[in-house]
């Protein structure tokens, strides 16, 4: 059970006002923290801090390095962030813009590392805590169709988590990244029911997990959770694959 195992821990979750980061922020208040739900979208974190009145949200864009450094100095301490929010960018080498390339660059890569490097004052300060990045099996560990771009960039998040979980590592932080295959995320059903045949699309995205199915993003946030907690103290710079079967 996830009650009470990050009692008196004030964490970060972005990309909270949908999907994973959302489901993420329900599993972190249940366990009894005090979550920071960050996000653009001010309409979907009004609807989560509806239901969950003890959570504090902040709208704004964590690609603006302005923006990242305002909200890190008015916390108060810090000791779990979660930089969950990321876009997906479809096409191979030969369909990727330069907008395209620089958009992937911004949202998956730089946020994260404006949101690491802020959080370093925070987490210092209480003795160490916990970052656990999001990164895809569509990275350095694999490829898949289509995804020139993502890949790219999630690879490079790999490469981050490495590089600050031996950095920090003295001064008590851990940095873990969580690797998923296709999560039935609002933005995977988007792009699905898009698609000419989405019967067609969903068995097929199903089917790239010998499991039959896309995970959810309940059964990520529980991942997060661990990763959040004193249960995995002595994990750090790990990628942890959650991707049913997809990489075998």
């Amino acid at each position: 059970m996830s009650e009470h195992r990050l009692n008196g821990k004030l964490c970060v979750v972005t990309g909270a006002a949908a999907g994973i980061g959302r489901e993420t922020v329900l599993a972190f208040a249940e366990a009894g923290a005090k979550v920071h739900a960050v996000d653009r979208d001010s309409g979907g974190l009004g609807k989560l801090a509806a239901e969950v009145p003890s959570i504090a949200t902040h709208a704004f864009d964590i690609t603006d390095a302005q923006a990242v450094a305002e909200f890190h100095a008015e916390l108060p301490r810090l000791d779990v962030q979660f930089n969950c929010a990321g876009i997906v960018t479809v096409g191979g080498l030969g369909d990727c813009s330069k907008e395209d390339w620089e958009q992937a660059l911004s949202v998956n890569v730089t946020s994260i590392f404006l949101m690491m490097q802020a959080a370093l004052p925070r987490l210092q300060s209480g003795g160490g805590g916990s970052i656990i990045n999001m990164a895809s099996v569509i990275s350095s560990i694999g490829a898949a169709p289509q995804r020139f771009a993502y890949g790219a960039t999630k690879a490079a998040v790999l490469g981050m988590t490495k590089s600050v979980a031996l950095d920090y590592a003295s001064v008590g932080i851990r940095c873990n990244a969580i690797c998923p295959s296709g999560v039935e995320t609002p933005s995977m059903t988007d792009r699905i029911e898009a698609m000419e045949d989405p019967d067609a699309a969903r068995a097929m995205f199903s089917s790239r997990q010998p499991v039959g199915r896309m995970g959810t993003p309940a059964e990520i946030a529980e991942l997060a959770l661990y990763l959040a907690s004193d249960a995995s103290v002595y994990m750090t710079g790990s990628h942890i694959v959650i991707d049913g079967g997809a990489k075998l």
